[in-house]
């Protein structure tokens, strides 16, 4: 495995659990973006992450990434390619609809009456720094394995299939996915499907099965 991609699942994939809890989500953020090492990596390019004055940016020129979409239909610059946001690995609208509140009411109504939904959209342990258009094209789809190339944001290894709603993240963030979707299991409950477990399970074997074959004995 080349330098840069372990050096990249050591700055990216390795989950620590962090303790602080938050039951607000753009406090969350704000603690995020105050606290995120300088060697951290953006989870779906592996870009390297940039501070303009109290935002976040995406540094291209190493990653390759280039935008799908440079422009919005209206013509103007897409603003989301160009800066750092907050992704949900597991999306809201996920463990959001195995709530009532949900139910009731959408999203809106969970921030507004759901302690619980709020402590899960605030959680730190399911939140990483992604370019703005992928967690845009990610949306709520699951993830899993898409055919062909990755060839939609340049050189960045993330594989969005649009029509099957299905996200194929590139190899070094694999683990860091499937330990957020473990973590949020055993913390409140999520219900995750028999065969999205047992993908996640191969994602975490296969980070040991890396790791194992790169260490210097």
């Amino acid at each position: 495995m080349p330098y840069f991609i372990i050096a990249l699942v050591i700055s990216l994939v390795s989950f620590n659990l962090h303790s602080e809890q938050f039951t607000r989500f753009s406090t969350a953020k704000r603690h995020l973006i105050k606290t995120l090492p300088s060697d951290a990596k953006s989870i779906y390019c592996g870009c390297d992450i940039k501070r303009q004055g109290k935002k976040l940016i995406p540094d291209p020129s190493a990653c390759g990434y280039k935008p799908r979409n440079a422009v919005t239909r209206s013509g103007k610059p897409n603003a989301r390619a160009v800066r750092i946001e907050w992704e949900h690995i597991v999306p809201a609208w996920e463990f959001g609809h195995q709530l009532q509140c949900w139910q009731n009411g959408g999203r809106k109504n969970c921030v507004k009456t759901s302690e619980q939904f709020r402590k899960m959209e605030a959680d730190i342990n399911n939140l990483a720094p992604a370019i703005g258009e992928i967690n845009a094209d990610r949306s709520n789809y699951r993830f899993g394995m898409v055919a062909g190339n990755a060839t939609q944001y340049g050189s960045c290894q993330v594989k969005v299939n649009f029509k099957q709603r299905v996200v194929e993240p590139p190899a070094y963030s694999r683990k860091r996915i499937a330990d957020a979707y473990f973590y949020m299991q055993k913390t409140y409950g999520l219900k995750i499907s028999n065969k999205q477990q047992q993908l996640f399970k191969a994602w975490q074997n296969q980070a040991m099965i890396a790791k194992g074959s790169n260490t210097v004995l």
